[in-house]
């Protein structure tokens, strides 16, 4: 697979891609609590703390699952092990109708909102709301049929990765590409709840990119906020992080949401990563311009007269940087003042006379 160039695309106006800033998504899921005045408070909260994007999930149980007892249609996994997938679902969905009207929330503080739907119902519905953008989760992946429905849309897709083969992530980019997409993101992702960092394998990101020619990100299942600004300092251009009012809310995805304040500390830290990334630079800067004297140069440590000859008695390589560099000690080492040099004089090309009459080579800087 030869590599290729990503190509940027935008959503609801907002470039995405190599070059712009990371576009932060805030991941609602479940954290409302099934209160619809908390998936408002949620919106707020996520505009006030930097957040580009608030994203939802447009399921109803019996679309994503049967009400089954059988082992298989039980969750495994450190938070929900043991749980029935319908039980589990339906604690977690967010009502369809509140959906339209969280979305004219969004616009009103300026905040984008789009959604992962998990079937072709949950598109149509999304489509009448005029969505921006769709998520395909990691699970979904493997839907080609789902990705290519939600591509025909003409808008662009960020898909998960997590648990994907380079071949199966082939398939879906292929299909996203083929039904028309407006452009495709793929985040590197952990599909454990919540996720270690030594799971991570964030050199994944520019692989990815790379690889297919798209944007990548991350979407991160871990705590803190220290693995999102590494995966910028990558190369990830799209961070994706669950986001909830407060843990101390039993929720299925609380446990490793991010707080306002932290959301707004990873906000702050992945600028702060992006402005320090900068560009291939050599050599001063404006901020370092003052600490140029710091550097050492030839100084005259001695007073000089007219015709003596210039020694390591009467030179030295010191701070402050404005002689002569250490290396020219042994150029000077050969000659004899121009004129008479006070201690304390930076050594210049000017006040270096003629060679002295039993002058050999440079000795060089070393010989001081």
């Amino acid at each position: 697979m030869s590599e290729a160039v990503a190509e940027p695309f935008e959503i609801a106006g907002r470039p995405v891609g190599p070059g712009e800033p990371a576009y932060l998504i805030a991941e609602m899921s479940a954290n409302h609590g099934g209160r619809y005045e908390d998936a408002v408070a949620i919106i707020h909260a996520a505009r006030e703390s930097g957040a580009d994007a608030i994203k939802l999930q447009t399921y109803t149980a019996d679309t994503l699952t049967l009400d089954m007892d059988a082992p298989e249609f039980k969750a495994s996994g450190k938070l929900w092990r043991g749980r029935s997938l319908h039980s589990l679902y339906q604690e977690a969905y967010t009502p369809w109708d509140w959906q339209p009207k969280l979305a004219e929330v969004a616009a009103e503080v300026g905040l984008a909102l789009f959604s992962s739907p998990f079937d072709p119902t949950a598109i149509d519905f999304l489509e009448e709301m005029d969505c921006p953008a769709y998520k395909i989760a990691s699970f979904e992946l493997v839907d080609l049929p789902l990705i290519r429905r939600a591509a025909s849309t003409g808008k662009p897709l960020i898909m998960s990765t997590g648990m994907a083969s380079l071949a199966e992530i082939d398939a879906a980019v292929h299909a996203a590409r083929s039904a028309g997409a407006a452009g495709v993101a793929l985040l590197k992702c952990t599909s454990a709840y919540p996720a270690s960092p030594a799971e991570a394998n964030l050199r994944t990101i520019p692989h990815l990119a790379a690889a297919f020619g798209v944007p990548a990100g991350l979407s991160d299942h871990t705590l803190g906020t220290a693995v999102p600004v590494a995966a910028v300092a990558l190369g990830a251009t799209v961070i994706e992080k669950h986001f909830t009012l407060s843990r101390d809310t039993p929720g299925p995805d609380s446990a490793f949401s991010l707080e306002p304040a932290e959301f707004r500390q990873m906000v702050d830290a992945v600028r702060v990563a992006e402005a320090a990334l900068g560009t291939v630079r050599y050599g001063v800067t404006d901020d370092s311009k003052a600490s140029r004297q710091m550097r050492r140069s030839l100084y005259v440590t001695k007073h000089v007269r007219r015709g003596e000859r210039f020694t390591a008695e009467n030179v030295r390589s010191v701070r402050p940087g404005y002689g002569l560099p250490p290396e020219s000690f042994g150029e000077a080492s050969l000659r004899v003042a121009a004129a008479d040099v006070p201690a304390g004089t930076p050594l210049s090309w000017e006040l270096l006379g003629e060679r002295a009459a039993d002058a050999g080579e440079p000795t060089g800087a070393g010989e001081q």
